[in-house]
């Protein structure tokens, strides 16, 4: 967009002005080029002691896919959904076999961007429920569709992803990556 600097100003409040510099700001692009390091990033968990007694030791590997982005809300707080795909291949191992799976998750989550004393954007992430996840789980083999189907293997997933999530939302170094102090950026601008 561009200003005819010679038109006469049309002013606005501070609050106006507030809102229009955070929309400006706090964009799409902004959001998807800060969650764009995650592409790629592997994951690996386990073994984990899981089922009844906590026979089965479980083990996955994976890695996180192309996140995307969207806006929800542009009035305050701006609020975006960020979609992250996750493949996943993991192993249960009871103590005479093992069982293989491979899995499609996708992790929806909502942020908000919201403002803070002084002059930072801090960016919230809504913990994640089990609804927030989908699973498509596929079995490799027959005793493993079974196990599958008989364990309900698809909602303990989610559970544990959801834990999984909020956990890491919780790390300090997550939280400081949230919060962008603006007062460096207003002292390089010359006067």
């Amino acid at each position: 967009m561009t200003v005819d600097e010679d038109a006469q100003p049309e002013f606005c409040s501070y609050e106006r002005f507030g809102l229009r510099f955070f929309q400006h700001a706090v964009t799409v692009e902004r959001i998807a080029a800060g969650v764009s390091g995650l592409t790629g990033t592997p994951i690996e968990f386990g073994p984990i002691a899981a089922g009844p007694g906590k026979i089965a030791k479980v083990h996955a590997t994976g890695a996180i896919g192309d996140p995307a982005v969207s806006p929800l809300a542009d009035a305050e707080p701006l609020r975006f959904g960020l979609h992250v795909p996750v493949d996943l291949r993991f192993a249960v191992s009871l103590p005479a076999t093992v069982h293989r799976f491979l899995a499609d998750v996708g992790i929806d989550l909502t942020l908000a961007a919201r403002a803070a004393e002084p002059l930072r954007v801090v960016i919230d992430i809504d913990p994640p429920e089990a609804a927030d996840i989908t699973v498509l789980l596929k079995a490799q083999g027959l005793t493993s569709s079974v196990l599958q189907w008989v364990s309900g293997m698809d909602g303990e997933l989610k559970r544990f992803i959801v834990r999984y999530i909020r956990a890491e939302l919780a790390k300090p170094h997550i939280a400081r990556a949230r919060s962008v102090d603006l007062r460096p950026f207003m002292l390089d601008v010359e006067p």
